[in-house]
């Protein structure tokens, strides 16, 4: 039974294939991944309660990811195990900085048609986002979770331009993503996402037009530059620690993930103030697991972030 004070993370859960390299050949290393599962397994790790809601596949592959997930201590009571492959995710690096091709028709993780009222509506965050609102029916189940969600609403919308091929793709997508946005009380996105979305439009910009749709809270992450972080006429920037990054899969999505777990145990800030200080901690976060290689198995703990920085919020 999941506690009083916890979140709903709807998205996809797939198996990314890394690029790299073992004895002088070009091998892909297997992992477990998708946004979404990254940022449910960085809330259990860093002690908040959490529930993933997707569509899994059903094969050997599908049974390690739900293995994975309850191992982690993420609740598993909306997960779906779908009658198709697992998708893969292939990833390529460009330095540290990840490329995303996906393989697998249909996609496993696009098949959730419902998630359970009562979990959504008894949660105190329910997180939606990323590719999966790329497929009309998992889209309509996260607009029912979301109309029903009892707490405080997140959304990323995790842009991903390799299934994006024409502009009316975007433009589709952004239209989606406003809609989430005009009732979201916290918005993260990267400046690579804002890039995609809104052309030629500085991030402050950006942001403020995102805030007048009704967001109470933008954040945009700016990778190794730090974050920029919105509340009504406020602009903060906030920087990032210095780390020695190896793989930075997964560093977006720790930052939702310690995002989450501050809005479990404190609540909504109150002011841009508020807001910066659990960015400031999700910035340390994402330095650590760029420290490591591959996404959901790289997120960390409080404990570890603390040893790490020296202190943990």
């Amino acid at each position: 039974m999941l506690p009083m004070s916890y979140a709903v993370v709807l998205g996809e859960a797939l198996i990314d294939l890394l690029d790299g390299e073992c004895a002088g050949d070009r091998v892909f290393r297997q992992v477990i991944g998708g946004g979404p599962l990254n940022v449910s397994v960085g809330v259990a790790r860093l002690g908040g309660d959490v529930s993933f809601a997707g569509s899994i596949g059903d094969d050997a592959l599908g049974t390690r990811i739900v293995d994975f997930l309850t191992s982690a201590g993420v609740d598993d009571r909306a997960v779906v195990r779908a009658p198709v492959p697992t998708t893969l995710a292939v990833v390529t690096f460009a330095g540290a900085d990840p490329e995303f091709r996906f393989y697998g028709t249909p996609p496993s993780y696009s098949l959730l048609t419902e998630v359970p009222r009562d979990l959504v509506a008894g949660s105190a965050v329910v997180y939606c986002g990323s590719i999966v609102l790329l497929h009309a029916e998992f889209l309509a189940a996260a607009r029912s979770a979301w109309s029903a969600a009892g707490g405080l609403r997140v959304f990323d919308p995790n842009v991903r331009p390799s299934l994006l091929p024409s502009a009316t793709d975007v433009d589709h997508l952004r239209t989606v993503v406003e809609e989430f946005c005009a009732t979201a009380d916290l918005v993260k996105l990267s400046h690579a996402d804002a890039a995609v979305l809104y052309p030629g439009l500085s991030l402050s910009s950006m942001a403020g037009d995102l805030l007048s749709l009704g967001a109470g809270a933008v954040v945009v992450t700016r990778g190794a530059a730090g974050a920029l972080v919105a509340v009504g006429d406020e602009r903060v920037e906030l920087p990032a620690p210095v780390v020695e990054a190896v793989d930075a899969t997964g560093a977006g999505d720790s930052v939702m993930a310690a995002l989450i777990a501050g809005l479990l145990a404190e609540g909504r800030p109150d002011d841009a103030e508020g807001w910066s200080r659990h960015v400031s901690f999700a910035l340390r976060v994402a330095g650590l697991v760029c420290e490591r290689p591959g996404g959901a198995v790289a997120m960390p703990t409080r404990a570890e972030v603390a040893a790490r920085y020296g202190s943990a919020v």
